[in-house]
This record gives C-alpha cells, structure tokens and sequence, in this order.
C-alpha cells in the first residue's frame, strides 16, 4: 500500500513551484504529471515578467511579491533559468489609447510600480525597432524575463533534490473521499492513499476538481504564440502593446470594442535569438486546430508596430491553454472537501506568480500567518468559483 503526506497534480511552473516549498516540510510529496514536465501550458507562453500589466490592488500586490522571490531564485535553484531584468514596454500605438494609457499609468504609478509614459522620441530610443509611427510607450525597469521551460525543470529538479517523487506520464483518473475530506488517488498504474491533494493542473483544474466532487468554473483559454527563426537582438526587454492592455483591463466596459481573436501584440526574443510573438485570446476548448487567418492576423499587428518583423521568416507557432477565471484572480484555497487543495486559474500569470504560489500553497497548508495578507483575497467565497 503506497501512502503520501501530500500528492501534486501538475507538472507545471506552478505544481513544481508547488513542490519545491511543500518539500521544506518534510512532508513526502509526490507529483503526478501527465506528460513531461513543463510540456503542457508552461511550454507554449511567452518569457515575459510583467508587473505593469497587472490590476491595481491585490493582483499587484501578489506579482510584486513573486517578483522579490524570482530576484535570489537562481542562486536559491543553483541553476540559470534565463533570468533577465530588461525591463518592459507598452506601446501605444493609435491616439485612441493614449487617454486610456495616461490613466492607466497613473493608476499603477499609484499602486507601486515604478513606470513611465515616454513620448515616440523617447519610446524608439530606447526601443529602435518600433514603427515610427507609435504614439508612444510605458517603460517600467520592474519588468523581467525568465525561460518558463528551464523554470519548470529547475524547480522539478529541486524538487527532487529534497526528497520530492515525480512520476510523469502518469494520469489521475480518480481522486476518493470518504465523510468530506480526500482519503486517496488512483493512477492509471496504482493508488496513493493520501489526506492531501493539490490540484495545479492549470486549464484541466476543473476535470480534476471533478474527480473529488468539486465544482470549479476555470476555462481553458487558447492562446496562439508565432516562433521566427533566429535573429540578432532587436527586442531590449518585453513588449506588449496598448491594445493588450485595454483588453485586459476593460472588461466591464460596455464600450470597448474587442480586436479579432482577441489580438494583443506581446513580444519578446529568447536567449538563441528567437522572436516570441504573440498572440490571440479565444475560447475554443482544447481545440489545438489554429486557423490561418489567425496566425496571419497576429503576425500582420506585430508588423504594423515592428515593422522589421516583415522580413523575419516564422518557423512555427504553438498553442497553448491558459487557465481563466471570470474575474482574472488566481484561486488557492482549500475547497469544502476537507484536503482538496486548488492552486490554479493564473490564466496568463502562471509564468509571474509561480514562485509565490509555492509559498502561498506551503502557508496554506501549514497553516501559518506569514502569507495570511496575500492569501486572504484568493478565498473562494470571495470569487464564488468552487461551490459547496
């Protein structure tokens, strides 16, 4: 009979971060994975760590807080994950955004981050390879890039470094709960008994909150990423675009008109010099069928705003599945069966909020009060996403 402290299913930035601080425990972990590690969500995104982008208040606040833990992280993993303190812009790039782009720095300037609004002048100094056309940018110093594949695998790696067991190619296929609370989990290849399960499987959370007869409302929502091939450095830092933005944050607004398939440009150029571009925002379930017209419209807005993309041959895209809640806020929480743990619903964020999350899932757990203030909006009775 195989017993475990803790079982962690998902193999992602997020389940390893996971694993990584539920190790310091010294609880026996065990991560299940149904593929490789890293090669689901984690695998198909962008490098980038933006804090700028994200709403004032509490989702500052927790990127803020993951971003001091990614500052010590390599030295902490004793391994490169590709960590980068560029910076990050947001080019504005027609007349109609730049009201909205004035309040919106405002607004975070408020909040705590440390971000300019730059004119064309001062937006195609520090970044050449803009349109002169732009109307202008945001510059924020805060911002960073990190490689999410390396991520993964140094915390798995670390991981294992402290004792944790991780099994991939391996599928839960039914979790057990007996009077309310979680009592095992069986694999396609054996059973673990087990009072305690986390559920960091990104966009298949739902499928498996299912399993212990919890109802979790996170959607699968498909993003679109263009490759190019390599290219010398035309990208300082990460970029992503006022139209972006304004779908991200207006999302009560009756007036605002969303871009087809969701098109934001985000752009960022990897360690080999391979352009990230991206992307799309659409519901379409786990369908991975990517229309042309799709990878046409997001390389023709790309180009409009970094018109030497023109000249860059694309070698291939990748789709991946973000995780979305209706109100954009992560959950981690204990659900109403006693030892279901959710740490999942970071849609876009994951790559960002990985490393507080194993610290605010560990907290949780051990039932401590030093992440209590971070932890106390993520409740589930505040996003009513889990019902009992």
């Amino acid at each position: 009979m195989e017993t475990a402290d803790a079982v962690i299913i998902g193999g992602g930035v997020i389940g390893t971060s996971i694993a990584y601080r539920l190790a310091e425990t010294n609880r026996k972990v065990i991560l299940i994975e149904k593929g490789e590690i890293g090669a689901q969500t984690s695998g198909a995104c962008d490098k980038a760590i933006f804090l700028q982008s994200k709403k004032p208040g509490f989702p500052i606040q927790l990127a803020k807080a993951s971003r001091d833990v990614y500052e010590n992280l390599e030295e902490e993993l004793e391994t490169s994950v590709e960590f980068k303190k560029g910076g990050g812009m947001v080019v504005i790039e027609e007349e109609g955004h730049l009201d909205f782009m004035k309040e919106f720095v405002l607004k975070q300037k408020n909040a705590g981050i440390d971000v300019t609004l730059l004119d064309r002048r001062e937006a195609l100094e520090r970044q050449p390879c803009l349109s002169p056309d732009i109307v202008g940018s945001t510059y924020s110093k805060e911002d960073a890039e990190v490689n999410p594949l390396l991520l993964s695998q140094a915390f798995a790696e670390g991981s294992k470094r402290r004792g944790v067991e991780i099994r991939t190619h391996t599928t839960v296929i039914g979790i057990d709960c007996e009077h309310g609370r979680v009592v095992g989990v069986q694999l396609t290849d054996g059973y673990i008994w087990t009072e305690l399960v986390i559920n960091a499987a990104g966009p298949f959370a739902s499928k498996i909150a299912n399993m212990a007869g919890v109802d979790l409302t996170i959607r699968p929502r498909r993003g679109v990423i263009l490759i190019s091939e390599r290219v010398k450095q035309i990208v300082n830092g990460s970029i992503l675009c006022s139209q972006y933005i304004a779908a991200k944050h207006l999302t009560n607004r009756n007036d605002k008109k969303e871009p087809p398939f969701g098109i934001g440009l985000s752009l960022g150029q990897t360690e080999s010099g391979n352009l990230l571009i991206g992307g799309s925002r659409e519901f379409k379930g786990f369908d991975k069928s990517v229309e042309l017209s799709i990878l046409s419209a997001i390389a023709s807005h790309a180009s409009r705003i970094v018109p030497s993309l023109n000249s860059i041959q694309i070698i291939r895209s990748m789709v991946g599945f973000r995780p979305f809640t209706s109100d954009g806020l992560p959950i981690v929480d204990e659900s109403h069966v006693k030892g279901f743990v959710i740490a999942a619903g970071h849609e876009g964020d994951g790559i960002c909020l990985a490393p507080i999350t194993g610290h605010l899932v560990t907290s949780l757990v051990e039932k401590q009060m030093h992440y209590k203030d971070l932890l106390e909006p993520l409740k589930l009775d505040r996003l009513h996403t889990v019902s009992s």
